[in-house]
């Protein structure tokens, strides 16, 4: 039984509230890892699988961060790292200027899993006031930060339904609001549209963008590759435990060498003629720029070429930003 408690002190109300210990601290990097292994181990200690291989990444403030990656590449290992919940092998991880292996840094860091285990028998306004008691929110604001949520996340009208009559559509919107009931610096999803409908799916976009907008640091882990194209700054594509890409999504995915151009109102006669002529011919929005694939397309592409030729990519065939560490292009130099 969780009990009530009466302080309004500021580290109540204020989830960054535990004292900056390192001197280093950068308030711009929200999550550095550095040579970042994983090793898991069998009964005598042999070597039983490689489940990170010497990440090395930065997520910083204010931005929206993909993992990408197939089943097995690294992700989830990554996200137990960052919460402490997994000592790394090798190498460290500093989470909100913190090592991630101290788990009171987590007092201000949200996650959603994959699987939402909530207590069935409760509504959405019971279980948000029993996790906000748990984090000693004080009863005057914790009542409006319920109601806050449920908005936030559109359960207005199913919030004093027990959860056991929840879809998983619903049931996704209430492990949101439970993951941001502290409001968090950084928050984890994990899947965060799964079982969503592509109504529902957009409104999850739209909340963590809306998240980003209020100066939150989110990192997702999906593998539905078009809302992470739809919603991401930044991303890391994992395979087997290697990181084999990262940077900004709109370079990523720009195709060099080619050059498209688009424009509105043209006549059939103008298709054939150069960039000057357009105008000329009355073509309205003139767009110059690189044609981009999709996610999906770079995905694949970075999976089919590691299952050919394992290890780290040597070189990086999709342009990535330069100020963001893309690992490929270290490799290569």
């Amino acid at each position: 039984m969780v009990t009530e408690t009466s302080s309004s002190s500021q580290a109540t109300q204020n989830p960054g509230r535990l004292e900056q210990s390192n001197p280093d601290y950068d308030p711009n990097i929200v999550i550095e890892a550095q040579n970042l292994t994983k090793v898991y181990r069998d009964f005598w200690g042999r070597q039983k699988v490689r489940a990170l291989n010497a990440l090395d990444l930065e997520v910083r403030k204010g931005e929206i961060f993909g993992l990408l990656g197939p089943n097995g590449s690294g992700k989830s290992t990554t996200i137990k790292l960052l919460l402490g919940l997994l000592f790394p092998t090798g190498g460290r991880a500093i989470v909100l200027g913190e090592n991630a292996t101290d788990v009171a840094k987590n007092e201000r860091i949200g996650y959603l899993p994959e699987e939402s285990y909530l207590y069935k028998f409760l509504n959405a306004e019971e279980t948000l006031d029993f996790y906000g008691r748990l984090f000693d929110i004080p009863a005057k604001v914790r009542k409006e930060r319920v109601q806050e949520l449920i908005q936030l996340v559109g359960l207005e009208k199913a919030k004093r339904r027990q959860l056991r009559e929840y879809s998983k559509g619903m049931t996704r919107r209430i492990g949101l609001a439970q993951a941001l009931i502290n409001d968090p610096e950084l928050i984890l999803l994990d899947e965060p549209t799964s079982g969503l409908d592509p109504l529902g799916t957009r409104d999850m976009k739209d909340m963590i963008l809306k998240l980003r907008d209020q100066g939150k640091t989110v990192v997702m882990c999906s593998h539905l590759l078009a809302d992470v194209e739809d919603v991401c700054d930044r991303i890391a594509i994992l395979f087997q435990g290697d990181l084999k890409e990262m940077g900004r999504v709109d370079s990523l995915l720009k195709v060099s060498g080619e050059t498209q151009i688009k424009a509105e109102n043209l006549p059939e006669s103008a298709h054939e003629e150069i960039r000057q002529l357009i105008a000329k011919h009355g073509g309205q929005n003139i767009v110059v720029d690189n044609p981009r694939t999709t996610l999906e397309d770079l995905f694949l592409n970075i999976v089919r070429e590691s299952e050919e030729r394992p290890g780290m990519r040597s070189s990086s065939s999709t342009g990535g930003d330069a100020d963001s560490g893309t690992a490929a292009a270290d490799q290569s130099n």
